[in-house]
């Protein structure tokens, strides 16, 4: 992780709900967020630093309630590590340069990845293609 910033730093920078999510790995509710039904084409940010995390070509309908990606925007996009909270093991996906929250990885994502990458809208900013 690239880019250290103190809570009161991400607190100053971020709404509430972003805070939540992306610093305390808090989950917005499903079929809340901004995102879940875009179909606007471009590029998914990180809403803490702007990293390059998503593209909507990748972007695809899981019914689960949450914005969902077959694969990041690049290998260097996002990180992952073991997440046992709630009583369970899961991948948790990260921003790889600020270390944001992102959602989790499952392996139940369509071809050709097999990959899921279930993503709290919160933590994305969609920077539409012109």
């Amino acid at each position: 992780m690239k880019n250290e910033k103190t809570d009161q730093d991400w607190q100053a920078e971020l709404t509430p709900e972003q805070y939540h999510v992306c610093r305390e790995k808090g989950t917005e509710p499903p079929f809340t967020g901004e995102y879940v039904d875009c179909k606007e084409l471009g590029t998914y940010r990180c809403v803490a630093c702007g990293k390059a995390l998503f593209k909507s070509e990748d972007k695809f309908e899981s019914g689960t309630g949450w914005p969902s990606f077959t694969q990041p925007a690049d290998e260097e996009s996002v990180a992952t590590e073991t997440d046992s909270s709630h009583g369970m093991q899961r991948i948790e996906a990260l921003c790889d340069d600020c270390g944001a929250h992102l959602g989790h990885v499952f392996p139940d994502g369509p071809a050709p990845t097999g990959i899921r990458y279930c993503i709290n809208s919160v933590a994305l900013k969609l920077d539409e293609a012109e």
